[in-house]
């Protein structure tokens, strides 16, 4: 359709295009609700209003309230240990999800979370992360979407419906503008008005709205001179322009104030029992400080929540989850990480690989025997087992094909947490090692037998361990050498810590994170203190690892307005979190290039696995390079030297630079895909299954032109405004990505035949919209490949000469597609007004600028090889 010239056009308010309605499920007595609030006397209602412990609420009998449970989740429910007692089912990091593009597909996956925090007796999911890819730099960007609000909107929402239709309270965090690590806890967010409601509050909005979450976490950082756990955004957003009627809650040790906070629309201060409010609010409300009226409103938004999770006597539950065997749940997971995979190139075609054609398969990489499947941080779980992509692929092509294996480089620096392989208890009974919580004269306070190196307790020691009185806690095994050489032992953590090694002391030192660093960071990624040994193959040596634990000045602060204690101290005080690491021998990077190089050259094809490590991609602090760590980069360059069928698997959460990816057969893009990802790796190699990902955000040809994460005197300027990602093309310093936003190859080929919006027209006339309507596109395309696929059929919209400053094209629809081969299909792409409408700062409402827009459609934002024009008018 010929384009019409377009004349600049007025602005007109438009009404919320995105209505947001009451959450509460049919059936939800809110009289009954106040009845019980009114039960209740002052020092009740404050009570409820912070947690009880690291992550539950506290049950009130009063009102028939029982004990809330709360989890960390979006890579898994955790639950209320941080350990390998109690594992999880490892989904794949919201970065693979979202790659799917697939709202069906991540609403089951929702179900599933459902019945995995149900057999956790969780209550409340803290996911999902909904904070936008602004920078690949963020540490944290496997736990987020997109770069796209729409797409994180739309996969957020089924997420949200998925868990909530089992009966589980969703929470979508963090409100708002935690795009980044650096300084979280202080740093505030500068965010024009235009981007912060058209880019970081829409998926929110959205998830509100359509999704009606039942809570919502407030962020560390502030937004605009306003700490988001005191900012006016939570009242004036949440509560009256959206209408939301669930709960906010703090980030972990977020609230740090007594009065502003409470005056705020924060409900619940977590976790508890220390925190602001307490004894201060109630002190505060009875001199006037703090009106009892709001107490009141955050203790019913908390029984809201209670009588939607079933956590209110004599209140039926609105749903329960569909039950998963062991089973289905593989299942699952398997096909949405396969979903997720996303083909950036395949040169020749050169995937899906011919399993008949195949006598040795090398499998190289430091991610090949021991892949990551998740992120850092609170995103972690521990699953029951987990398929390497080595093993996956061993697996699939069984005893006829040879599979070789060689690790190529060793990118971490630091020593890994001890593998149960290496354990033994000193009694002798097994694999595993012996904890034992001391007192200060020696006394033996508890114990546990565990079977890993790595140690988390929050709150408490477990059931029988007076927690005030454990002065230590001491880690004993025998390690046995599985290869002669030397071996790295040691600990990692913060503190006192003590090692003997055959009964010799070879370290008592104190570790101590660098000032400034992220009180996560002294978690994920905490300084060690390593010794060596020589040990002949199959030789055991007895370890002791001993910590101090510390206490931290609980003095008094004043509370009115000023921080209660700093959150390293809380944490401090509430955690307990050490590793006994333990690195066995290894080859040198040289040897091991060269052994890697040898493989390949002597088979068919070389699958070489990469991907970042905890020490770069992890909550608690950014990166600093979007390079592959270590010699990874000269490891792909060298094998494809030596086999041109080189197909290189990137295990990363998030964008990681590529210098030869013109010079590989095959480019996958795996990012962390849960506890299945080498069964899936496997299907998608094969062809069993197609990699069905398209990419959630632009992946760089270099790092030059991206936005910083390092505030500047405890500002971070969002100066980039509405031009993040792809929506920057065509500004000043813009760099066009090496994979664009949207893209994905798939194993099929489609040719894109035309686009058109339903409706009778005049001969010649461009169609018509009406401001505040939705659209429908019809998008018809055809599979011209030889294989049955699925596509992602992308629609942007854009305003050519428009008077209102918008990027040239963002992403305004989009819609999944199958076809078998030759077949045509349409695919009808819903528009909603909102993709027509801006922000308008001045009568602080939706506008829109009348005219003609334009509407493009294609596989990803950079091919669109259809377009049509649209007028959009007031009726």
């Amino acid at each position: 359709m010929t384009r019409q010239p377009t004349t600049d056009a007025p602005s007109t308010p438009s009404t919320p295009s995105t209505p947001s309605t009451p959450s509460t499920p049919s059936g939800t007595d809110e009289a009954e609700l106040a009845r019980r609030l009114g039960a209740l006397t002052l020092e009740q209602k404050v009570r409820l209003l912070t947690g009880a412990d690291f992550w539950s609420l506290h049950p009130e009998p009063a009102v028939g309230l029982r004990r809330l449970v709360v989890s960390d989740g979006p890579a898994g429910v955790r639950g209320e240990l941080w350990d390998e007692r109690s594992p999880s089912a490892n989904v794949p990091s919201p970065t693979a999800l979202a790659a799917t593009w697939d709202e069906p597909l991540v609403e089951r996956l929702g179900g599933l979370l459902a019945h995995e925090a149900r057999a956790k007796g969780v209550d409340v999911l803290l996911a999902p992360t909904v904070n936008l890819h602004r920078t690949p730099y963020g540490g944290r960007h496997f736990e987020c979407f997109s770069e796209d609000p729409l797409l994180t909107a739309r996969i957020g929402v089924a997420y949200v419906q998925g868990v909530q239709g089992g009966g589980v309270a969703a929470t979508v965090k963090h409100f708002v503008g935690n795009d980044s690590e650096t300084q979280r806890m202080t740093l505030d967010a500068r965010i024009g008005e235009r981007a912060l409601r058209e880019l970081y509050l829409a998926p929110f909005e959205r998830i509100v709205g359509e999704g009606q979450v039942w809570a919502v976490m407030a962020a560390y950082n502030g937004v605009n001179g306003h700490p988001m756990t005191e900012s006016p955004l939570l009242r004036q957003v949440l509560h009256d322009d959206w209408d939301f009627d669930g709960l906010v809650m703090s980030d972990w040790f977020a609230a740090r104030t007594t009065e502003p906070s409470a005056r705020a629309a924060l409900d619940l201060v977590m976790p508890g029992p220390i925190g602001p409010w307490g004894d201060a609010l109630v002190a505060a409300v009875r001199k006037g400080k703090v009106d009892e009226a709001l107490v009141d409103d955050k203790v019913l938004r908390l029984l809201r929540l209670a009588a939607r999770v079933g956590a209110l006597s004599d209140v039926p539950t609105t749903a329960t989850p569909l039950h998963h065997d062991a089973a289905s749940v593989a299942t699952r997971l398997r096909e949405t990480a396969a979903a997720g995979f996303v083909l950036a190139r395949n040169e020749g075609a050169q995937l899906p690989l011919d399993r008949a054609a195949l006598s040795r398969v090398a499998v190289l990489g430091p991610n090949a025997a021991a892949a990551r499947t998740l992120g850092g941080g609170s995103a972690t779980v521990f699953p029951p087992y987990t398929v390497s992509p080595l093993d996956g692929i061993r697996a699939a092509l069984g005893d006829d094909v040879e599979v070789t294996h060689g690790v190529g480089v060793t990118p971490q620096t630091r020593v890994p947490a001890a593998a149960l392989a290496h354990l033994r208890h000193p009694d002798g009974s097994g694999a595993g090692v012996e904890v034992s919580f001391l007192a200060e004269d020696g006394t033996l306070l508890g114990s546990e037998r565990r079977s890993g190196g790595a140690y988390t307790w929050m709150g408490s020691y477990g059931p029988g361990v007076p927690t005030g009185q454990v002065a230590r806690v001491e880690v004993r095994t025998v390690i046995r050498a599985t290869d002669a050489g030397r071996y790295a032992v040691g600990g990692s953590g913060i503190g006192r810590f003590r090692m003997s090694v055959a009964g010799v002391e070879v370290f008592d030192v104190r570790l101590q994170l660098p000032p400034g660093a992220d009180l996560v960071e002294g978690l994920m990624t905490p300084p060690q203190r390593l010794h060596t040994v020589d040990l002949a193959a199959g030789e055991e040596t007895e370890v002791v690892l001993t910590h101090d634990t510390s206490t931290h000045d609980t003095s008094t602060h004043d509370t009115s307005t000023h921080d209660v204690d700093s959150s390293d101290d809380a944490l401090g005080d509430a955690v307990t979190m050490f590793q006994l690491n333990l690195q066995p021998p290894h080859g040198s990077d040289d040897e091991e290039i060269e052994r890697a190089v040898a493989l390949a050259r002597e088979a068919d094809v070389a699958v070489v696995v990469v991907g970042t490590t905890e020490e770069v991609e992890s909550e608690g602090f950014d990166r600093d390079s979007l390079a592959l760590p270590g010699r990874q980069d000269e490891l792909v360059r060298r094998v494809a030297e030596a086999n041109p069928r080189t197909v290189v698997v990137v295990n990363s959460g998030a964008p990681v630079l590529l210098p030869w990816s013109e010079e590989v057969a095959a480019v996958l893009l795996a990012w962390f895909p849960g506890q299945e990802f080498g069964n899936a790796l496997a299907d998608v190699l094969l062809g069993v299954a197609e990699p069905g990902g398209r990419l959630p955000t632009g992946w760089p040809v270099s790092e030059e032109g991206l936005p910083a994460t390092e505030p500047v005197d405890g500002v971070l300027a969002y100066d980039e405004g509405l031009f993040i990602g792809y929506r920057g093309d065509g500004r000043t310093g813009w760099q066009p990505p090496r994979y664009a936003f949207g893209h994905g190859l798939g194993y099929t080929t489609w040719d894109y035949v035309s686009i058109d919006i339903p409706g009778e027209l005049p001969s010649g006339a461009d169609p018509t919209v009406e401001a505040g309507a939705d659209l429908a596109v019809e998008v018809r395309i055809r599979n011209s490949g030889t294989r049955h696929g699925k596509q992602v059929v992308q629609v942007y919209a854009g305003r050519p000469g428009g008077a209102v400053e918008r990027p040239h094209r963002w992403l305004a629809g989009f819609a999944v597609v199958e076809a078998a081969p030759g077949e045509e299909v349409v695919a009808t792409v819903t528009v909603a007004a909102r993709a027509f409408e801006h922000w308008d700062a001045e009568v602080g409402g939706w506008a829109v600028e009348l005219g003609t827009f334009t509407l493009e459609a294609g596989p990803s934002s950079a091919t669109l090889p259809l377009a049509v024009d649209i007028a959009v008018g007031n009726s």
